[in-house]
């Protein structure tokens, strides 16, 4: 399907401001590498929301679109205002709008490449956002900002009980006017200590995969999204895994990525086989593991209410292959594919074309995957006692 990329993509927040919350968004399927966008060719068909079989179909001919982007120019409305109210129209749920700029920079954010100060952060249950992770050598380390520190605001503005995408919008700034080289200030709190600090926004790469090892003859790889080379990172893991380890796979948290990196994760612990099949252009595709993974370590998912889009391929094909238990809550039910469209004015919009299934044909849009053990709590020393009684079965 050269020059047409597919997308599996997160649900997104309104645009404004929020261009760059969505580097961890879903994903383009093919054609990722050279960027390209999809010819005028339209799409006739509607997307199914359960579990049918047949040709699943756009929500909106992509003509249509153009049509009424085209007709709101011509009233007067800038190219971005024309492609948000053609794409408000059409009724579906999952299209977005990109400016030609935000654009670019979400297909170098799905490269790995983005501008912030090397922050993770999650919010915590009483509202506050306490930082997970600082990335060595950025702004934030050279800052001495340490994990675990407690961020209280960005550039004057209470941080406390917001969405953490938004958190994460307010640290990289808006893409046209925050750059490399702006100023942003940071309110922080370490053991009661309270302080603030100014930090300078640059150009970092993502580290998507972390590999730890656990007790219990047991190796952890989280992965926080499908970002170029993710799939190369966990095959390595795997293979340097020390002998009589079982492999914790942690997709907890991760709304998507590459679908060929997610591809690729799979064949990390399969023989080649199918991983999933999705509809587009009224016909069946199927997305296949490649041969040469692990398939003797146990192997646990762990998933919650944030694993969406790719991560849920990632978890359904391990599943329903039987390679793997999934542990851990309810995904969001994010599995529709959604198509790039070039607007005229030079804006972007993404509109649904079809949806995916896993191997044994379950519908994910909409429903989800269910976890073999539930686990609400820890689900991380579940996943472990699980993965401990794999390892006493072998």
């Amino acid at each position: 399907m050269p020059g047409r990329d597919l997308l599996f993509c997160q649900p997104r927040r309104p645009r404004a401001g929020a261009a760059l919350t969505l580097v961890f968004a879903g994903v383009l399927l093919t054609g990722a590498a050279t960027g390209s966008l999809p010819g005028s060719r339209p799409q006739a068909t509607r997307p199914q929301t359960s579990g049918a079989t047949g040709p699943a179909a756009s929500t909106v001919a992509q003509q249509d679109v153009a049509r009424a982007a085209a007709e709101a120019m011509a009233e007067g409305k800038s190219p971005l205002e024309a492609a948000e109210r053609a794409v408000s129209r059409s009724g579906d749920r999952w299209a977005a709008v990109y400016s030609r700029d935000d654009y670019e920079e979400f297909q170098e954010a799905l490269d790995g490449r983005y501008t912030g100060v090397g922050l993770s952060a999650r919010r915590e249950r009483d509202g506050r956002i306490d930082i997970t992770r600082v990335r060595p050598d950025s702004p934030a380390a050279r800052a001495g900002i340490r994990k675990g520190d407690r961020l209280r605001s960005v550039d004057g503005r209470t941080v406390d009980g917001l969405p953490v995408t938004e958190v994460v919008s307010l640290l990289r700034g808006d893409a046209e006017d925050a750059p490399a080289g702006t100023a942003v200030t940071l309110g922080l709190e370490r053991d009661r200590r309270t302080w603030t600090t100014t930090v300078r926004r640059a150009r970092l790469s993502t580290d998507p995969v972390a590999v730890s090892r656990l007790s219990g003859h047991a190796t952890l790889v989280q992965i926080s999204a499908f970002t170029k080379g993710v799939g190369d990172s966990v095959r390595t893991a795997v293979r340097t895994a020390p002998p009589g380890d079982g492999v914790i796979l942690d997709l907890r948290g991760n709304s998507g990525g590459l679908v060929t990196e997610a591809v690729a994760t799979a064949s990390a612990f399969l023989d080649g086989g199918l991983v999933a099949t999705y509809d587009a252009d009224g016909r069946e595709h199927m997305l296949r593991a490649r041969r040469g993974g692990d398939t003797a370590r146990p192997l646990v998912a762990l998933v919650d209410g944030g694993t969406m889009s790719a991560a849920e391929l990632v978890t359904g094909a391990l599943q329903d292959r039987g390679r793997a238990v999934v542990v851990g809550a309810p995904t969001f039910g994010k599995g529709s594919v959604q198509m790039p469209r070039r607007l005229p004015g030079g804006s972007v919009a993404e509109l649904t074309v079809g949806h995916y299934r896993t191997p044994n044909g379950h519908t994910v849009d909409g429903h989800g995957i269910t976890p073999d053990v539930p686990a609400d709590g820890d689900a991380l020393r579940r996943a472990r006692t699980v993965l401990a009684g794999l390892g006493q079965s072998r």
